[in-house]
């Protein structure tokens, strides 16, 4: 059993072919996206009607939710803020009431068995909560009130869009990192790949790879300004121009 873990799409088709291209070279059995799959790119519609076409099941990550239920405008000094209401609004409109209905269906968290008793549990932030931060530096006291009430061989997330592999009590806790925004402080500055994981099961072995691959940077940033996202400059601004 091979299965492929996505996470923090973000809008970004051409990363999210990237890397579903390299997951069927991989000859993954399903694929299992964490959630945060429209806002903040400029292809929002088109990544979930890629994710949708692959009946790829899908956990809701914060920024689903703010698509279905978009946040109240506030007035504000902060310039990120308002940018970031914009942008959200804009992701939402262009979305179709099929579209709205994949979103629907994604999960707070999803549980696969694998083999000998051993399973996977799906997340975003943690299974408490799509907000949650389960970091390399989070104290095991805070993992486990996040943790409370659930048990799995394997703890997979995103939302932080960085990589982590954590080894906690018997357990293994994991962040695919990011396919269309990867990256944090400033988030993807200087960044020109996307990330995601492997979780392999074969004869009672068990194996967890973390991916990084590089993206064709002239056609994300053409895909970026060929459309009227607004702040769009901010996005291009996060990538390496190569």
């Amino acid at each position: 059993m091979r299965i492929g873990l996505i996470s923090d799409v973000h809008g970004n088709l051409v990363a999210l072919e990237t890397v579903l291209h390299e997951l069927e070279q991989e000859h993954t059995d399903q694929v299992v996206c964490l959630g945060d799959v429209g806002t903040f790119g400029p292809q929002p519609h088109e990544v979930i009607e890629r994710l949708s076409e692959l009946k790829c099941h899908a956990i809701l990550g914060n920024t689903d939710a703010w698509l279905l239920t978009p946040p109240v405008a506030l007035q504000t000094d902060s310039e990120n803020r308002r940018a970031t209401y914009e942008i959200n609004a804009w992701c939402a409109k262009q979305l179709s009431p099929k579209d709205l209905g994949y979103v629907q269906t994604f999960a707070p968290t999803l549980t696969f068995p694998l083999d000998e008793g051993r399973t996977l549990m799906c997340y975003h932030g943690s299974p408490r909560s799509f907000d949650d931060v389960i970091a390399a530096t989070t104290p095991d006291v805070e993992v486990t009130r996040m943790l409370e009430g659930y048990t799995a061989t394997i703890f997979v997330g995103g939302h932080t869009h960085v990589q982590m592999l954590r080894r906690y009590e018997d357990a293994h806790l994991v962040n695919v990192g990011s396919v269309g925004l990867p990256g944090v402080n400033p988030m993807n500055h200087h960044v020109h790949w996307a990330e995601y994981g492997v979780l392999t099961v074969e004869d009672g072995r068990l194996s967890i790879d973390l991916h990084r691959t590089p993206l064709n940077m002239a056609a994300l940033l053409e895909a970026g300004t060929s459309s009227d996202m607004p702040h769009i400059e901010r996005w291009t601004q996060k990538w390496e121009r190569t």
